[in-house]
């Protein structure tokens, strides 16, 4: 059981999945540079900064190019990243996580998003749940990306709150060993094998909100 009076949020594959976005995005770059993307390469980019997804995409490609043309290639695959969310709507959201944010808001759980991504507003906009969010730590925030705990440890002063009485909800590796660095509980959301370290894993927000309602889930909004 949890002792939570701060929840912490990654955004891409936890709240939302727009990492088929980002997949189409990165496919259409590399497609520029002469060669195929494949969805197993796109699964190393996960809870990866923009700049470290970039890297890791001109070395499955072995490509080399300067650190212009990286601003540059970041720049346009951002571009088109964002003409691909101009369709996203609430309805977008995964299972259960409109609703687990409403019931954490409810219960006096303070709740942040600690997110690499730099579009982090832009989507929580185009979703309309800014409000439900006591702080935003995103990609302009942080100058390390994960799985250094920056974002979270950010995040959790943002809400004023010590890290050891904070839960983040993460889809990747990389963010369970940030927020296990920073001293916090982590729930993974996917596949307990590839999520290792994790305190406990669910499929969905949504598996997580029937948890805390009917199981012997305690959420300590008061400490």
């Amino acid at each position: 059981m949890f002792t939570m009076q701060g929840a912490i949020f990654d955004l891409d594959g936890v709240i939302v999945d727009t990492a088929k976005y980002h997949f189409l995005a990165w496919k259409r770059l590399a497609a520029g540079f002469g060669f195929d993307f494949t969805e197993a390469d796109n699964e190393r980019l996960k809870g990866v900064s923009r700049m470290r997804s970039l890297d890791i995409l001109l070395e499955a490609g072995r490509r080399s190019i300067s650190e212009t043309e990286k601003e540059v290639a970041a720049a346009k695959k951002n571009a088109w990243y964002l003409e691909y969310l101009e369709t996203l709507k609430q309805t977008d959201m995964l299972p259960g996580a409109l609703e687990y944010l409403d019931y954490l808001k409810n219960w006096g759980v303070r709740v942040a998003l600690g997110s690499a991504s730099k579009n982090a507003a832009f989507i929580l906009g185009r979703l309309g749940i800014h409000g439900l969010f006591d702080a935003v730590i995103d990609g302009d925030a942080v100058s390390a990306a994960k799985p250094d705990p920056e974002v979270f440890l950010k995040a959790a002063a943002a809400l004023s709150l010590s890290p050891s009485v904070c839960v983040v909800f993460e889809d990747s590796f990389a963010g369970v060993q940030a927020a296990k660095a920073g001293g916090m509980k982590v729930v993974g959301v996917g596949s307990p094998e590839l999520l290792p370290g994790a305190d406990m894993c669910v499929s969905c927000l949504k598996e997580m909100l029937f948890k805390a309602r009917d199981m012997n889930h305690t959420l300590d909004s008061h400490g």
